[in-house]
């Protein structure tokens, strides 16, 4: 196999698509927007948006390689990597490869945005290496999206960790994220071993636990700029949180007719991404 994978597909092709694009692609944009927000200068936010592009492609990429026997035993078919058409060797250089640049390119930009990522990064990795197969699986979402935010206030001049409120935020948005992402695949995943949080509590509790991490997150980003004062909040704000409520509204209809629908996984997604763009057009602090 040279640079074509078996099949005839690229193996460019085949990586990206075990990088789990369409998570890697919002959590890029939601780099990019908070870094909007926080007023990034447009070298370093050039830099935070395609340091987090590869620290995404290292975690997805590792996700699938980790986890080629098991989506095999169970006839994932749907998984790039259970083809064969790269190799577990290809992978991994392309998964370790994806984690210099992150780090070197965070590194660029200061040692409080290489903390900062490098906590993200750790979390995701330990999630992928086992913690997801043990009742504190939920954790690196809670701690690695919790840190998250930081990453664009710390790209900033000058350097500043986010407010609480954002670590809030992120933190509970990385529960919900966790657990609706989970709940398609629980039978799999028990057939396999896998028995983390949502395993142990059960589909109906991971769900509630998910709207209600959506919902913190949602009042959080509406509240934590204005210091928990709602008469400061602009009428903007307000349309946004209409928004962010309305389609945390379509995610609790959707978790209680099909709790195991993949849709719910992109409605979180969007809702994050909307809260971000909420802090774009509010002009919504980020830093403490």
């Amino acid at each position: 196999m040279t640079d074509r994978a078996r099949g005839g597909r690229s193996v460019a092709t085949v990586l990206w698509g075990a990088s789990h694009p369409g998570p890697t692609v919002v959590v890029t944009l939601l780099a990019f927007a908070l870094g909007v927000a926080a007023g990034v200068a447009a070298l370093h936010l050039t830099l935070l948006t395609v340091a987090v592009f590869f620290g995404q492609l290292s975690v997805g990429i590792s996700n699938d390689v980790i986890d080629v026997g098991r989506d095999r035993s169970v006839g994932r078919t749907d998984k790039p990597l259970v083809s064969g058409r790269v190799t577990p060797g290809q992978a991994w250089a392309a998964a370790y490869g994806c984690l210099v640049i992150a780090v070197v390119l965070s590194a660029w930009i200061g040692l409080g945005m290489l903390a900062a990522h490098a906590l993200f990064l750790t979390s995701a990795w330990a999630y992928n290496a086992g913690l997801k197969s043990t009742p504190i699986s939920i954790i690196p979402f809670i701690v690695g999206f919790g840190a998250f935010p930081s990453l664009a206030p710390l790209s900033a001049e000058p350097p500043a960790p986010a407010a609480p409120w954002a670590w809030i935020a992120g933190g509970a948005l990385g529960a919900a994220i966790h657990l609706v992402n989970v709940l398609p695949d629980l039978d799999d995943d028990a057939s396999t071993g896998v028995r983390g949080f949502p395993h142990i509590v059960g589909a109906r509790a991971s769900t509630l636990l998910a709207i209600g991490g959506l919902a913190v997150g949602t009042v959080a980003t509406l509240s934590g700029p204005v210091h928990g004062d709602l008469a400061a909040v602009t009428p903007l704000a307000w349309v946004f949180f209409g928004a962010a409520l309305a389609l945390a509204g379509g995610t609790v209809v959707v978790a209680f007719a099909r709790p195991r629908a993949r849709v719910l996984f992109p409605l979180v997604m969007a809702a994050a991404l909307l809260l971000a763009v909420q802090l774009v057009a509010t002009g919504g602090a980020l830093a403490a």
